[in-house]
C-alpha cells in the first residue's frame, strides 16, 4: 500500500508521538537515560537559541521516523558542520524510504545553513542501516574514542 510521506519539523505539541520513537532508538542501542535528559533534549529542539533540531517522517500523517541533528562550528570549515546524531524509523514503517528521506532532509538543512559537511556515527553491527548509509554517504573509516565524565 502506497503511503503519503512528509518530512517536517516535529512540533512542540507532538512530544507524545516523538517519545516512543526516541525510546525505540534508545532501546536499539541498549541505552538508558534519566527522563530529565529527554526533557532537556525536547526543550532544546524548540528553543530558537539552540543549534539542535528534530525532523519527523510522517507516513499517512503518522509520525513514523525521527532524525536529530546539530549544527556546530568546525576548525576545518568556515561554514561549520552538521552532526546527524540520531535516526530512527518505526519498524512497522521500514521499507518506505523514510530513513533516506530523513537523511536527505538533513542534507538540505545543512545546505541552507551553509555547512561544509553532514556526518554521523553508527555501530559497526548495524548492518541494515549501514546498507543505506553506504548508498547515501562515504564511510570515512574513522574510529571513535570516548571517555564518560
Amino acid at each position: 500500500m502506497w503511503k503519503q510521506i512528509e518530512i517536517r519539523a516535529v512540533g512542540r505539541d507532538e512530544r507524545a508521538q516523538w517519545q516512543p520513537l526516541w525510546q525505540g532508538y534508545l532501546d536499539f542501542y541498549q541505552a538508558k537515560l534519566p527522563p530529565e535528559n529527554s526533557d532537556v533534549t525536547w526543550a532544546r529542539f524548540h528553543d530558537p537559541a539552540e543549534p539542535m533540531f528534530v525532523l519527523g517522517a510522517y507516513a499517512d500523517g503518522r509520525l513514523s521516523g525521527i532524525v536529530h541533528y546539530i549544527l556546530h562550528r568546525s576548525t576545518w570549515s568556515p561554514g561549520g558542520y552538521c552532526y546527524l546524531q540520531d535516526l530512527f524509523v518505526d519498524p512497522a514503517a521500514r521499507g518506505l524510504g523514510l530513513g533516506r528521506a530523513l537523511i536527505e532532509a538533513v542534507y538540505a538543512k545543512g545546505r541552507e545553513a551553509g555547512v561544509g559537511r553532514v556526518y554521523w556515527l553508527t555501530h559497526e553491527s548495524n548492518a541494515t542501516a549501514r546498507a543505506l548509509y553506504d548508498r547515501v554517504a562515504d564511510n570515512a573509516g574513522f574510529i571513535q574514542y570516548r571517555k564518560s565524565l
